[in-house]
């Protein structure tokens, strides 16, 4: 995957994220969840686009880990509202938590070569 291919996958992980915010109940307990993972999910990817311009190898290392500091906030987070069940399409929440999986996962493996090349 190439890292146009993975920015688009950032991108569409942050839609389909505001979409499952958008299905779950909106009061003054969700709120601060809702909001917060709208904006984990958001950074991962613009953090995504600052490494590719980073000025040095350690520069890309520190904004991949920001990457993957972010994705693994997203992942919590969604386990929070899926237990919590104040999300209405089970599905979505699902498929959400899949992909937060896979990006965790991969950038795991990015982090960890990057380290070694260093």
């Amino acid at each position: 995957m190439n890292r146009i291919e993975i920015e688009n996958r950032l991108i569409e992980f942050t839609i389909k994220i505001i979409t499952l915010c958008r299905n779950c109940e909106f009061d003054q307990y969700t709120g601060h969840l809702l909001k917060q993972i709208t904006r984990s999910s958001s950074s991962s990817a613009l953090n995504y686009g600052e490494a590719q311009s980073a000025e040095s190898s350690k520069d890309f290392l520190h904004k991949l880990s920001l990457v993957l500091k972010e994705l693994r906030e997203t992942q919590i987070n969604i386990k929070i509202l899926k237990k919590s069940g104040v999300c209405k399409n089970d599905i979505s929440i699902e498929d959400a938590l899949n992909e937060a999986n896979e990006l965790v996962a991969i950038f795991q493996k990015s982090v960890n070569t990057a380290r070694k090349r260093r």
